[in-house]
């Protein structure tokens, strides 16, 4: 489990220092920030979970239930929490897409399981997941440009882009999303 989903989660629980720039967010956003890095950091320790588990039902779906919650939680506190960040407008506005298309997959793999389309369900929520390891492939990029001594602002911009698109891109290559009407192959 990604050592991100707990740091996340100590950083929510305040059992870990915020960096500058995040204790501003916190101050704007007292609950939501908090409920953010705990729900998201609970969702990509679930999200594998739930995965390993398909086989066995009912496992599966408590897991996979527990799972929509916190994402269903992090990513609506990840749209205020995107609109409150220091961060320049560019990589707002990644984060902010990325919450948004966070919430689109979940909402679409739950409407697809509900349907009975369990192929399409799969797809959806490997994509889903692709998206929430953003925040993995995040943190990776932003260590090492500042290891390489990299301007911080265009690097984390492009990256709050880039760190969920190229993970959601490669999920469709490998896992293409089932067509309403097509039968799966």
């Amino acid at each position: 489990m990604p050592p991100a989903a707990f740091t996340a989660i100590a950083l929510g629980l305040g059992l870990l220092p915020l960096p500058y720039q995040l204790s501003l967010v916190l101050d704007r956003l007292p609950v939501a920030f908090p409920m953010h890095m705990i729900a998201s950091g609970l969702a990509l320790i679930l999200i594998p979970i739930a995965a390993v588990l398909r086989q066995r039902r009912v496992l599966h779906r408590v897991a996979g239930r527990i799972a929509a919650v916190c994402i269903a939680i992090g990513g609506t506190t990840a749209l205020m929490v995107a609109v409150a960040s220091e961060a320049t407008l560019a990589a707002r506005a990644g984060l902010f897409a990325q919450g948004l298309v966070w919430l689109a997959l979940l909402f679409a793999a739950v409407v697809a399981i509900r349907r009975g389309a369990v192929a399409r369900h799969a797809c959806l929520m490997i994509a889903m997941a692709a998206v929430a390891s953003g925040a993995i492939w995040l943190r990776l990029v932003l260590y090492a440009a500042v290891a390489a001594g990299l301007p911080f602002d265009p690097v984390y911009a492009a990256a709050c882009w880039a760190c969920w698109i190229v993970p959601l891109a490669l999920a469709g290559m490998v896992s293409p999303v089932v067509i309403p009407g097509r039968k799966a192959e």
